[in-house]
């Protein structure tokens, strides 16, 4: 996918093919086997209101040059702020000496899967570039949305937009050299209540997207329309009775499955996580390869994908970080675990072509393997929402993410969220407080019973998916539709707290 804007004058006025072929030029003069430069620049936008006042704004720009070398079997990285011909050189030639110092400690030589040679430009679709919009215009939006949310009777407001402009130039020694751009948003508004010594909070469930400012401001975007009924939603669900533990038939809204799809498929099918490469980070997974193929992740009803052309997915690009196109392909069909996230050296440990899950944050780090859109499909013929509730007999309605727990294999884990609604008889019948749902990945997927219809899907994620060391975040997205998931053991938070 190609948006209608062209990459940035600015960023093209760079000279970003004489900073590739010097660098380059050094890891072939050298006999690197592989060497790929990264010339990248990410802006940071944020824009913050409480109640009337506006909290704080904040605009930064990251940009840096990078070189990754193998030599002689054994990876090399270096990076720079400084983008200059002599710098790449010199940044390509520390590379180079990191790979012959690491070269004595690897015990496995490093091969990576061929990938042809990319040329090309890329821009996500969006209609305005949202770091262009200026703060004050921002700001008087934000402020707007918190004073709506104050006169329904809120104690307090607070309203957020996040906005990012990526830009990067890929070049590597097979003749691959590829330029991109795209922007992202994250806008959030909290309703605030108290009362009776008493305090509870509703937020917005539009989620952070691939899209431009239009996403705030377009007929029908989903976070204005929210923004009139959060007060009340926090006063009801201050008001709720507790859960009563045990269990439930939950309908649980794509707001909040995402973040079930994130933690115990999507970061569990991870191959290097599957493999222990990655565990100091957030541990190692369940999922480990000799069963792939057989491996019953979930019933027969679920259907995952990895996909990096996703429109207006928070991971899709034109291209990975080592050059690989953007594609998309199973991880879960039929309930069968299929498929990995792989980069080109993990792809090539399985003899099997990168599906481009590369990807580096900042200039001045190496890219990891990072999740791609992990996506729960629809059942083209399922029920809306509304009919998932009236199948359900006793159950409760949840919707939005909060806090979240999973252990160290990806394997037993505790979910909340934002709204939590009773359901007796397939209806609706009032908000309940203090809601966690809790399970083992295997056993929670094995009880996916209802799919909801293309009317439920949802595409939605977070900015910041945490990995690696020293750590870094990547936005993706993750569409799904509303599910029903059979009898899944629910606690109370206020009593486990206790």
């Amino acid at each position: 996918m190609t948006g209608t804007h062209e990459v940035d004058s600015d960023f093209l006025a760079l000279p970003l093919d004489a900073l590739a072929d010097a660098a380059l030029q050094v890891a072939r003069d050298a006999g690197a086997s592989y060497a790929a430069v990264r010339v990248q620049r990410v802006r940071d936008v944020v824009v913050r209101v409480r109640d009337h006042a506006v909290e704080g704004t904040s605009d930064e720009t990251d940009a840096g040059l990078s070189v990754r070398v193998v030599l002689d079997g054994a990876w090399g990285f270096a990076a720079t702020g400084e983008l200059s011909t002599t710098a790449a050189a010199a940044t390509a030639a520390l590379a180079l000496r990191s790979a012959a110092v690491a070269r004595p400690l690897v015990r496995r030589r490093v091969e990576l899967a061929p990938v042809p040679r990319q040329q090309g430009t890329w821009v996500s679709d969006y209609d305005v570039d949202p770091t262009t919009v200026p703060a004050h215009e921002q700001a008087a939006l934000l402020q707007g949305w918190t004073e709506q949310v104050l006169r329904a009777g809120a104690t307090h407001a607070d309203a957020t937009v996040m906005s990012v402009k990526e830009q990067k130039l890929y070049a590597d020694l097979d003749g691959s050299r590829t330029v991109q751009q795209r922007v992202r948003m994250h806008p959030e508004v909290t309703a605030v209540v108290a009362a009776d010594g008493d305090v509870d909070t509703v937020r917005s469930l539009a989620p952070p997207v691939g899209r431009g400012w239009e996403y705030l401001t377009a007929p029908g975007a989903p976070l204005p329309a929210e923004v009139p009924g959060l007060a009340e939603a926090a006063r009801e669900k201050l008001a709720a009775p507790s859960v009563a533990p045990g269990r439930y038939d939950l309908v649980i809204d794509p707001s909040q499955l995402w973040l079930t799809i994130h933690e115990s498929v999507a970061h569990a099918t991870e191959l290097d996580r599957a493999l222990g490469y990655e565990a100091a980070y957030a541990g190692t997974s369940f999922a480990t390869p000799e069963k792939l193929g057989t491996r019953r992740y979930g019933s027969p009803l679920m259907h995952v994908t990895g996909d990096r052309s996703e429109p207006h997915g928070l991971s899709t690009v034109g291209w990975d970080d080592e050059g690989v196109p953007a594609q998309r392909w199973d991880i879960v069909r039929d309930g069968v675990h299929v498929g990995y996230q792989l980069d080109r050296a993990m792809a090539a440990e399985r003899g099997e072509p990168s599906n481009g899950c590369a990807y580096a944050d900042t200039a001045v780090h190496a890219p990891l393997q990072r999740m791609p859109n992990v996506s729960l499909a629809a059942d083209p013929d399922g029920p809306d929402l509304a009919g998932l509730v009236a199948g359900v007999e006793d159950g409760i309605l949840v919707l939005g993410d909060r806090s979240w727990s999973i252990d160290m294999q990806r394997y037993n884990f505790q979910f909340t969220g934002q709204q939590f609604h009773r359901i007796k008889g397939g209806r609706l019948a009032g908000m309940l407080r203090d809601v966690a749902y809790q399970g083992s990945t295997p056993t929670f997927w094995a009880g996916l019973s209802a799919v909801g219809g293309p009317s439920t899907w949802s595409l939605q994620g977070a900015l910041n998916c945490g990995k690696g060391q020293p750590g870094q975040a990547a936005p993706v997205s993750h569409g799904c539709p509303a599910v029903v998931v059979s009898q899944v053991s629910v606690l109370n938070t206020e009593e486990e707290g206790a």
